[in-house]
């Protein structure tokens, strides 16, 4: 009933297990990859015509974690997986980066590539395992496409690379002193084609070396692909790429003088508008049927991109004028917003971010559901890239798959210099807004947050920059890399190198290629280059503001924090609440109390603040033998008074300690409710308070006997 096909390796420490023929027949590439007790099925299917007139390869990779795979029920109302979550999205994108550039040009029929987690064993993050899976599945259906990719995560700890470290290894790096890496990297046998990180202020030669260490563990997976679809690969697909040289001949002569002269000129709107008229002048010049042939939009692409390569290759100045290495005029603002906690406008060229940082409590921590298990940030970057910012009009909706992930970006590469929480409790949110756009938005977001964050009081360990490189490189080898790259570089270009960290090191590294032939030396010339780069951008940003302000805006809350313990929370809380009511209502702040015992007590009001910090020590700490404190008479009996002095704590005062005269009742020097002035004598055998007053100045709280002996001196 089944043919099925299944093939196992040993990878690293866990057992990877391709297998296919068995499940989801009926798709043109089923497979399921396990690693350890992580399985994930990636199932392929592509359309065998592509749609009438259609220019663009219609790509879409979906990754779905299934909460039954954890042995999970859904959170919410509904309890039904929904709307992709951001880990969803951005391994979606991890997913498909490295392999959108591997098939074959001018392919344009629809392919659909779909993940699904089924099992994780909460040590082994799938990933890594949906990548592998769905390489698999392409490379067995038939459609074409150049792969296999591998994909590996790499750690690094005490100078030595790990390969596929634990999902607890890598929960919330910034806790994590030890582990200074979560990078993911992947490539063909030859080349590495995308990478992804998150890094504590690795040096360019470090994260070179990880490059090359995940490219090297995953040469055996890419091996077991081999051997899985030499047993089961369908018949490849019957294409050929079109040869559409004669038209691109004509498209040339016809506006390749044009669009020489579009792309000399330096300012984007304006080039822009030149570049289009071009467009039409060419498609006003061809006949019907070459208006009607799908691959006019490659010619024309084609067209653009051998005017700016072959400029920047034979050493001529860049669109804009740049030289290789020089990055556009930057100008870097503090404060520019009145009411906001803290916010900067990073402008580079005409690429421009306004971003904004916001302080909250406790109660405005994300609360994250995760397969393995829920958890809290308290920091969080949001990305919007709205159509004007680029000139054009368009759909206003919820973040898409490019704003999730460039917002990403940026939140790696400042988390990484955020202080403890221990040290500065509060949730940030930084947003960016992104006003102009011409290349590498996410990078100003980055520059913009560190400045944003400064501005709002935020002690950062150090400043944080970023750039994005680009490269062009042709098939006689000559290649160029390109610092501060613009939106037409990136769109023509083979490479997008983008590099963030402070100026001890990098923080943050995201790298997308779409050509074979990447070598190390490139890389490393790209890095050191970035680097150069992103000084540059420090010093410029330093003008505006080198280090966190001392002083909170006047909007923005102050916490202070105080840890009880654990015993005591039940007491600050009390039944139903009622306690920690009370105080909030009384002080007027908010209270937050985490497992730990760790309060945090926020409020805009230092008095505000104080007074809830009052009210629940009286209720923890434990009253001292000696201290006087200011109490209250709440009864009066035969032998004594009562008096709470401490928070809820009463104690007795005897009838003998309340004056230095015999009293035949309390009553004749105090009345219920009256404040008075107490010492602490001690506790008797069974626990109870005693309390003393005539010793006591009851107008100035002094020990009568200490001011006495003050006095003879």
């Amino acid at each position: 009933m089944f043919d099925e096909v299944k093939k196992s390796i040993q990878w690293g420490q866990e057992t990877l297990t391709l297998e296919t023929g068995k499940v989801a027949r009926q798709a043109d590439g089923s497979v399921i990859a396990t690693l350890g007790e992580t399985s994930v099925m990636a199932n392929v299917t592509f359309a065998k015509e592509p749609k009438p007139g259609q220019d663009f390869f219609p790509l879409t990779v979906h990754y779905q974690e299934k909460y039954y795979a954890a042995g999970k029920v859904p959170g919410g109302f509904f309890k039904r997986e929904a709307r992709p979550t951001e880990k969803e999205t951005l391994t979606a994108r991890l997913i498909d980066r490295p392999c959108r550039p591997l098939f074959v040009p001018g392919f344009k029929h629809e392919v659909l590539v779909m993940c699904t987690v089924l099992s994780h064993d909460l040590v082994n993050d799938p990933d890594i395992v949906a990548m592998i899976a769905a390489s698999a599945a392409l490379t067995i259906s038939g459609v074409p496409f150049m792969g296999p990719i591998g994909a590996a995560r790499v750690g690094f700890v005490d100078g030595n690379y790990v390969l596929n470290p634990e999902v607890q290894d890598m929960d919330q790096l910034r806790n994590n002193p030890e582990q200074r890496l979560d990078l993911v990297v992947a490539g063909t046998k030859d080349a590495v084609m995308m990478v992804e990180s998150e890094a504590y202020e690795l040096t360019e030669d470090e994260m070179l070396g990880a490059v090359k260490f995940g490219h090297e563990a995953m040469q055996p997976v890419i091996d077991l692909i081999i051997s899985l679809a030499e047993s089961a690969a369908k018949e490849p697909f019957n294409f050929q790429s079109p040869d559409y040289s004669a038209l691109y001949g004509r498209v040339k002569a016809l506006g390749e003088a044009d669009m020489r002269a579009a792309y000399a000129i330096k300012d984007k709107s304006d080039r822009q508008d030149a570049v289009a008229a071009a467009k039409d002048k060419v498609k006003a010049g061809l006949g019907e049927e070459d208006l009607a042939n799908s691959n006019l939009g490659s010619a024309l692409k084609k067209l653009e991109s051998g005017i700016l390569r072959g400029d920047i290759i034979n050493g001529g100045a860049r669109i804009d004028g740049r030289d290789t290495r020089t990055v556009r005029p930057i100008d870097c603002e503090v404060g520019f917003l009145p009411r906001t906690h803290g916010s900067a406008l990073f402008t580079r060229g005409e690429t421009q971010g306004l971003v904004v940082t916001t302080l909250g409590t406790g109660d405005d921590e994300q609360i994250i559901d995760a397969l393995h298990g829920n958890f809290r940030s308290n920091f969080l970057l949001h990305y919007n890239f709205p159509p004007y910012s680029v000139g054009e009009v368009g759909r206003v909706g919820s973040p898409g798959r490019r704003e999730i992930g460039h917002g990403k970006l940026a939140w790696r590469a400042l988390q990484a210099v955020l202080p403890a929480a221990t040290d500065f409790p509060y949730t940030i949110r930084v947003v960016s807004e992104i006003t102009e756009s011409n290349g590498s938005s996410s990078m100003a977001s980055v520059c913009g947050g560190s400045l944003s964050m400064m501005d709002a009081g935020v002690p950062l360990k150090a400043p944080v920059a970023g750039v994005a490189m680009g490269l062009i490189l042709e098939e006689d080898g000559k290649y160029a890399v390109l610092t501060d790259i613009l939106g037409d570089e990136d769109h023509l270009g083979d490479m997008d190198f983008k590099v963030a960290g402070t100026a001890e090191g990098i923080t943050s590294l995201q790298m997308d290629i779409k050509v074979a032939g990447i070598t190390p030396e490139i890389m490393q010339q790209a890095l050191a280059q970035a680097r150069d780069g992103r000084m540059h951008i420090l010093a410029e940003m330093g003008k505006a503001l080198s280090e966190g302000r001392h002083e909170f805006s006047a909007h923005a809350p102050r916490i202070e924090t105080m840890t009880i313990p654990t015993d005591k929370i039940r007491e600050v809380i009390g039944s139903g609440g009622k306690v920690i009511r009370e105080i909030v209502e009384v002080s007027g702040a908010k209270v937050d109390i985490n497992d730990d015992g760790v309060i945090k007590i926020a409020s805009a009001n230092a008095d505000s603040i104080k007074k809830a910090y009052d009210m629940i020590y009286s209720i923890v700490a434990e009253p001292e033998e000696g201290q006087v404190y200011t109490g209250k008479v709440v009864k009066l009996v035969d032998f004594g008074a009562f008096v709470n002095f401490f928070g809820k704590r009463d104690g007795l005062v005897h009838v003998s300690q309340i004056a230095n005269k015999r009293l035949g009742h309390p009553s004749e020097l105090l009345q219920e409710g009256q404040e008075v002035k107490v010492k602490l004598l001690g506790f008797d055998d069974r626990g109870k308070v005693r309390l003393g007053m005539k010793m006591v100045d009851q107008e100035t709280g002094e020990e009568i006997t200490e001011r006495k002996e003050e006095t003879a001196e």
